[in-house]
């Protein structure tokens, strides 16, 4: 499995079409990347697909801006040891989801601690720019 990594999509957010709206932040989509669960939040973006659900991300934030969304369906990939996208098996089957992405300060501790590099920040995007 090939390794992918949010951070190094330059198309991320402009050319990822909106699927739906979550808890406050907008849900992208794109055909032939997204596998499962696509890319939450767009200023603090989330790649569920890549995250492993290591934790650095929420204890790093200054302003609280994850809670954990558990996925019961990740059960099945940890018990099996299954990679996803990110080529690493999970750590637990809940995701960081950017519920208060409107209170980022933009600090960026998230983007750089994340091992697989499933979290994009790109300041001056979103229905809140």
């Amino acid at each position: 499995m090939t390794e992918r990594r949010i951070i190094d999509d330059a198309s991320f957010p402009n050319e990822w079409p909106k699927k739906e709206d979550h808890e406050g932040h907008e849900v992208r989509w794109k055909e032939g990347v997204s596998k499962e669960y696509g890319v939450h939040g767009v200023a603090v973006a989330v790649d569920f697909d890549i995250c492993i659900a290591d934790g650095i991300c929420i204890s790093v934030c200054p302003v609280n801006v994850f809670d954990k969304m558990d996925i019961a369906a990740e059960q099945e990939k940890i018990d099996k040891q299954i990679p996803n996208d990110s080529g690493k098996t999970l750590l637990d089957r809940w995701k960081a989801d950017p519920t208060r992405e409107r209170d980022c300060i933009f600090c960026r501790a998230c983007e750089i601690q994340c091992p697989v590099q499933a979290i994009k920040i790109t300041e001056g995007v979103g229905p809140f720019a």
